[in-house]
């Protein structure tokens, strides 16, 4: 099998690290010469990386092709390109849905929309993709978690989710700059939030056949520090503000 990106941006750079680090079988990744310096570091890496000359090489000698760009870019050179009905397309592209995917291809051709996330080159992290789609799940399987949504209007609110990844970055930066201030050393802070927030993230999905609102009332006690901490949260409308950003994330999506 011969795997095509079109678009080589982050989540390109960690789907083919998580692709080349896995028991996945290609024989072949072609990368777009766009960015430069990603393409480069990619190819040097990775023996089954080849940069193409252009969008439509990759198209023409791959069997999957994975679209990989900003909504503007794939609406002005999806329609200049070339598919082949026996090829399949995975896009990663958040606001461009199926249908105006298909007006852009003119083709009768498999496409799947996909979710993956930076986590994913270490085989980590959930891919969200629709339709449901057999050889597609296998794949994203073997470097993640794949899950089938039946409804593209419903997959909106795992992209909404996908926007909250710089918030969660940004809530362990000031738990760690807040210890700095507080005498800690920057590496010692760091290390210290990064490895609390993976622990905790494990146990949730260890403890993941329970409703989450019981791990919130079992890490608590009567009169204790993080009954104290969510409940100071709750009452400042931190939660509410999240609840508030993911609602308008949603809005901007449910307007294309």
């Amino acid at each position: 099998m011969k795997l095509g990106f079109i678009g080589t941006g982050k989540i390109t750079s960690a789907v083919i690290t998580g692709i080349c680090t896995s028991k996945i079988s290609f024989n072949r990744i072609l990368i777009s010469p766009r960015n430069r310096n990603i393409s480069k570091k990619l190819s040097k890496r990775f023996a089954k990386v080849k940069i193409a000359k252009t969008n439509q090489e990759i198209v023409d000698k791959c069997n999957w092709i994975f679209l990989a760009i900003t909504p503007k870019v794939g609406e002005e050179i999806i329609p200049k390109l070339k598919f082949k009905q026996n090829q399949k397309i995975i896009s990663f592209i958040s606001t461009i849905d199926l249908a105006h995917l298909k007006k852009f291809i003119k083709k009768k051709i498999k496409i799947v929309r996909a979710i993956p996330l930076p986590p994913i080159s270490i085989g980590k992290g959930p891919v969200p993709i629709y339709p449901p789609d057999k050889q597609v799940k296998s794949f994203f399987d073997k470097i993640g978690t794949t899950i089938e949504i039946n409804s593209e209007k419903l997959s909106n609110n795992f992209w909404s989710m996908s926007g909250m990844m710089a918030p969660f970055y940004e809530m362990l930066k000031i738990q760690s700059d807040w210890l700095v201030k507080k005498g800690i050393a920057s590496n010692k802070a760091q290390k210290y939030i990064t490895s609390l927030f993976v622990a905790l993230s494990e146990d949730s999905v260890l403890n993941s056949k329970k409703q989450l609102k019981y791990l919130v009332a079992n890490s608590q006690t009567p009169g204790g520090l993080n009954e104290q901490g969510v409940k100071e949260l709750r009452k400042s409308g931190f939660y509410k503000s999240l609840e508030k950003s993911l609602n308008s994330i949603l809005k901007r999506l449910n307007k294309v």
